[in-house]
């Protein structure tokens, strides 16, 4: 399966865990997850990004064996129905990024960037799969704690693709094959998120595609909270992850990851629709 750019892609958010932040043990009955994974595909999302443990801030880590359990009848399902369906494995292991791929994913979705695995870019070289390498200052645990320091958030963050890059290619992987997320909310105060989004275009000096994550996060929930003191629950900024998203899109990223399918299909559809008739 080969990704196809010349739109904006949807990637529609399927968390099989009892702790996300947003939909935590929402979809944790297999029944219930491959439910909601087809309803996401006849919403329009391009990509199904599956994940059986969480990377909310604070989040502890599970086994390989607990979240292999959690991913595979889901994966194996969704592949036997939709065998058209592109899945990525949201996983920063690579013993589950392996079996993932096997069992008929067919992107991994690095969360920690090649940071907490010792051989996630020789797995993704023997693969052959595209994998997407995620900025986190830090890890899960400790990410969003104590100060956050960035002397250049932009530069930090370009530093960080270049090296990642020259270690996926020097191990084999295709640099066709390599898509970069700054990682919105991945250690980063609100200032850095807002900085990273007004200037994503930055990011597109090395040629790849640019996926952001923002769904719902909290550095949404804490803009709207200073303009309309009250707190917004994760399922409260819809609104807020579309406007993000169109600044998104304009400064050049290509595909979004959401958990709300139906509306950002329809509004990164009309979004590219009338940047394509552009004069």
């Amino acid at each position: 399966m080969k990704l196809d750019f010349s739109k904006t892609l949807v990637m529609g958010i399927l968390n099989v865990t009892p702790d996300s932040f947003s939909d935590g043990g929402d979809f944790i009955n297999p029944q219930t997850a491959i439910t909601h994974a087809k309803d996401m595909i006849e919403q329009g999302a391009d990509i199904l990004d599956i994940g059986g443990e969480s990377t909310r801030p604070g989040a502890q880590r599970v086994t390989a064996k607990e979240e292999l359990d959690r991913v595979l009848p889901i994966i194996t399902a969704i592949r036997s129905e939709f065998p058209n369906t592109e899945i990525s494995i949201d996983t920063y292991k690579s013993e589950v990024a392996k079996q993932a791929i096997l069992a008929g994913a067919t992107i991994i979705n690095d969360v920690s960037g090649l940071q907490l695995s010792d051989n996630m870019a020789q797995a993704a070289a023997q693969l052959q799969v595209p994998i997407i390498i995620n900025h986190m200052k830090g890890t899960p645990e400790t990410m969003q704690k104590g100060e956050i320091i960035y002397k250049d958030v932009i530069e930090e963050i370009t530093a960080f693709f270049a090296e990642k890059i020259k270690l996926l290619e020097e191990s084999g992987v295709k640099k066709e094959n390599i898509i970069l997320d700054p990682g919105f909310g991945f250690g980063k105060t609100v200032q850095h998120n807002i900085t990273m989004l007004n200037h994503l275009d930055r990011f597109k000096k090395f040629g790849l595609p640019i996926l952001i994550g923002l769904s719902r996060k909290s550095t949404l929930g804490k803009l709207l909270q200073e303009n309309f003191n009250r707190e917004f629950s994760p399922k409260e900024r819809l609104s807020a992850s579309l406007a993000a998203t169109a600044i998104a899109i304009q400064n050049g990223a290509s595909i979004m990851r959401t958990h709300d399918v139906l509306e950002t299909k329809q509004f990164v559809t009309i979004l590219d629709t009338i940047r394509s008739q552009r004069q």
